[in-house]
């Protein structure tokens, strides 16, 4: 991943540089080479994903010296780290040693097998947090643990997480009301209260950290509101480990502000493939390597 655009640009070699920097050791060496099981460790795949996602931009940047400053920016997740970087609140460098921490503490904080997540279909949000509440607050011989939705993703997709044994329950349930569960292979229950121990450890590195002045606002995960208050940065960020990704809404708010062109930076198509489901009339251009980066321009001349 990512060895054509290292070869093209100085811009996005500087960003692995300094990101091996700040880690201490060569991060960019597992994203070039692998091994992927090494790779896809959250605790790896976190700082890989910024890296990735910051070479991407500088390379844009650097092709593009003109290139207009977003009106705002958004991240799905780990995502909201690299919008920060963009928009000069965070440094690389802060960034990429925030999630590892942040990857480490996610994995480390619910026993392996006891959480789960499931993508439910054709569901509505209502009715599938009635069905969280319910499976969660069972009780005696029926209960099951906790569930709650921790991806808003897109009309008619939302990803539940919790106990193993209620995110079944719920599934079920869900099932029942003609909707579909498909259950995903992930170490851990991201976005639920399970994750509240991974927030305390968020919460700590982020204390060791400086915010700057936003240059532009970035929608933050757990409000779907964009922010330029670099005060409220950091319980943003700790509210979001156990707190839900409201996708759907934050591109929602971004349609209604007059977004009508985006570009998705970093590996694969998923926010893009989501934003049509969200705002049809939106247009999304995926920026991911050295050969999208020099297409970028048509998009920018034809549409922006």
């Amino acid at each position: 991943m990512g060895k054509d655009l290292l070869e093209a640009s100085p811009a996005a070699r500087d960003v692995f540089a300094r990101a091996d920097a700040a880690l201490g050791e060569p991060i960019s060496r597992l994203i070039l080479e692998g091994p992927e099981d090494v790779l896809t460790l959250t605790t790896n795949a976190q700082p890989a994903l910024v890296t990735m996602s910051m070479a991407v931009l500088a390379a844009m940047r650097e092709k593009y010296p003109n290139l207009p400053s977003p009106r705002m920016a958004a991240g799905h997740s780990l995502g909201e780290y690299s919008a920060l970087v963009a928009a000069n609140a965070l440094t690389l460098e802060d960034a990429v040693r925030l999630v590892r921490a942040r990857g480490r503490a996610m994995q480390e904080a619910v026993p392996p097998g006891h959480g789960a997540m499931a993508a439910i279909m054709g569901v509505e949000a209502a009715a599938l947090e009635t069905i969280c509440r319910e499976v969660s607050e069972a009780t005696g011989d029926d209960a099951v643990g906790t569930v709650s939705c921790a991806n808003f993703n897109a009309p008619g997709q939302i990803v539940i997480a919790g106990t193993a044994k209620a995110v079944a329950r719920a599934s079920e349930r869900a099932n029942e009301a003609k909707g579909k569960a498909i259950p995903l292979k992930v170490s851990a229950p991201f976005h639920s209260a399970l994750m509240a121990p991974a927030a305390t450890v968020v919460r700590d590195e982020l204390t060791k950290v400086t915010i700057s002045p936003l240059a532009f606002p970035v929608v933050a995960n757990v409000d779907a509101r964009p922010n330029t208050d670099p005060e409220r940065v950091k319980d943003l960020l700790v509210r979001q480990v156990d707190g839900a990704v409201r996708w759907e809404q934050a591109i929602r708010l971004m349609h209604m502000e007059g977004i009508t062109h985006a570009i998705e930076i970093g590996p694969g198509k998923v926010l893009a493939g989501l934003c049509r489901r969200i705002a049809k009339e939106m247009k999304v251009c995926n920026v991911s390597d050295a050969s999208s980066v020099g297409t970028l321009g048509e998009f920018m001349k034809g549409d922006a």
